[in-house]
């Protein structure tokens, strides 16, 4: 069979080539086209924003519009000498450079070396600096100047998707555009015309569908396209081929998933995502689109004529507001904040199934959670089987009921700072990984460990006197190693202050248990961690 080895991807394919190609940004096409029309063209521009909404296609039609000899409205004319040698890359006009691999000294002042010589053909000499915010801070020195005061034939183009990385003295040197994420139904209009140019039958769901997971990128939503044509050829492509595709599930499924939680039914929660996991869907996307699903459901509950915000077909959207009257709005943030959790943690993890199934538990389960949010929901759970006549022991009704004060009728301890710092938290949630984490004899030592907070906002571990404290209070550099181990874990830089107690009680009435304050019980995190 013969094939076409030189296929072109879609997202470059159909790369705009004017200004009225590109779609989503019309606040910043329109004020380029209005500089452009009254000569008022700026000397350096920052173009930010997130992956794929176009800030290096609208760059290079500047390029291009700026030196062609003939241009319209619309920008280039496309056709003119210029504009095609920029087109075939073998103009010295437009310069691109990409920072991520050109980020030192040199390469920044070989173009300031060049910058002095003006242009053999056009206007306008322009370097367009791709992910600008890779470059070193020597880099951004040797850049200043020449982007401050450059020649009158030089334009400079940055584009970054980090933008709070750049320096202050770059920001304050360039004309800013901030790209938004580009909306569904843009995205969705889009893909229509490009696969009604390479005639290819689709159904306008499935695009949505795939606007959607593109989260606002137009190139993302492209290369999905481009995924789903190649995988389905030949034949339309309908919803569930892109669904099959993307290892996505259906919308009823979560509706369906969402009852049995309701209806507090493991077994069929554990059955459900039995039937998902055997047909290959892909786990991260579930729990990303889930929570998807119960957002739009906490949505429905909070306000009314939310179709716009929701976007989703009329038969779905019947189906969420019925769901919206069998439960309460604190019940459904609880199940947010759990499978949110979950997408953090199961992008890496390699028991993905497993973690599914304890947030599923979970959320059929409040008594395995001790925030006040599930506190609640447990009396709620009690509360209807009083409803529906079921004896309910005196035991459950008053564990329940008991613990919503328990936090006010702890014993009086040094106060804490009134915000546990959000790294400490993760630390403190995360006690069992970080000890497993660590190398022997530091392991044997932290087991036993405490943790607390001191005045200063610092993590407190208070050891037993004896080996356990002397391995850190003798040895400094153990100390400095547990700091890189804990830093490691949170992403920012940690500082530990090491206290040693003779024994148990000693903790109890002169520290707060750090583990209970973030509402972790470490022992039982052991226990699942064991299971």
């Amino acid at each position: 069979m013969e094939t076409n080895m030189s296929y072109t991807a879609l997202y470059r394919k159909f790369r705009p080539a004017t200004f009225a190609d590109v779609k989503g940004q019309d606040h910043i096409v329109t004020t380029l086209k209005n500089q452009l029309k009254a000569g008022r063209i700026g000397h350096a521009y920052l173009f930010t924003g997130t992956r794929g909404t176009g800030k290096t296609t609208v760059a290079k039609i500047l390029a291009r519009t700026v030196n062609c000899e003939n241009p319209g409205s619309d920008g280039p004319c496309g056709e003119c000498r210029i504009c095609r040698a920029i087109a075939a890359g073998a103009s010295m006009n437009v310069i691109e450079i990409d920072a991520a691999s050109n980020n030192g000294v040199d390469n920044i002042r070989e173009i300031v070396e060049e910058v002095s010589y003006s242009p053999a053909e056009g206007k306008y000499k322009v370097y367009i600096i791709d992910e600008v915010h890779m470059l070193s801070i020597g880099a951004f020195n040797a850049l200043l100047k020449t982007l401050e005061e450059p020649p009158s034939y030089v334009i400079f183009i940055l584009a970054t998707t980090e933008v709070h990385k750049l320096p202050v003295t770059i920001l304050s040197r360039c004309q800013r555009y901030d790209f938004k994420r580009i909306s569904i139904e843009v995205i969705t209009n889009r893909m229509q015309e490009l696969t009604k140019a390479e005639n290819v039958q689709v159904e306008e769901k499935a695009l949505r569908y795939i606007a959607k997971t593109a989260d606002g990128s137009m190139r993302d939503a492209l290369s999905l396209l481009d995924q789903c044509i190649a995988f389905h050829l030949g034949h339309e492509l309908t919803y569930d081929k892109v669904l099959n595709v993307l290892g996505a599930v259906d919308t009823e499924v979560f509706s369906s998933l969402l009852r049995y939680v309701l209806d507090r039914n493991v077994l069929g929660c554990v059955q459900l995502l039995e039937e998902i996991v055997m047909q290959g869907r892909e786990l991260t996307q579930f729990v990303t689109d889930f929570t998807w699903y119960l957002r739009n459901l906490m949505l429905v509950q909070a306000s009314d004529n939310l179709e716009e915000v929701i976007d989703m077909s009329t038969d779905n959207l019947n189906r969420l507001k019925e769901e919206a009257t069998m439960t309460d709005q604190e019940r459904i943030i609880r199940f947010i904040r759990i499978f949110s959790e979950l997408s953090g943690q199961i992008r890496y993890a390699t028991q993905k199934r497993i973690l599914v199934e304890v947030a599923l538990i979970k959320l059929c389960k409040p008594q395995m959670e001790t925030g006040q949010d599930a506190i609640l929901d447990r009396i709620r759970q009690v509360e209807e089987k009083v409803e529906n006549g079921i004896v309910v022991a005196a035991g459950e009704n008053m564990a329940a009921a008991a613990e919503l004060p328990a936090q006010d009728k702890q014993k009086p301890k040094p106060e804490l700072p009134k915000a546990v710092p959000e790294d400490v938290k993760q630390i403190v949630a995360r006690w069992p990984a970080v000890v497993g984490n660590a190398e022997n004899p530091m392991r044997t030592h932290l087991k036993s460990a405490k943790l607390s907070l001191d005045g200063d906002g610092k993590l407190m571990v208070v050891l037993k006197d004896g080996p356990a404290s002397d391995y850190f209070t003798m040895h400094p550099e153990n100390q400095t190693q547990l700091e890189a181990l804990l830093s490691d874990f949170s992403g920012k830089k940690i500082e530990v202050n090491i206290q040693k107690i003779q024994t148990a009680q000693e903790f109890q009435q002169n520290y707060v248990d750090l583990a209970q304050v973030v509402q972790m019980d470490i022992e039982e995190e052991d226990e699942d961690e064991a299971e």
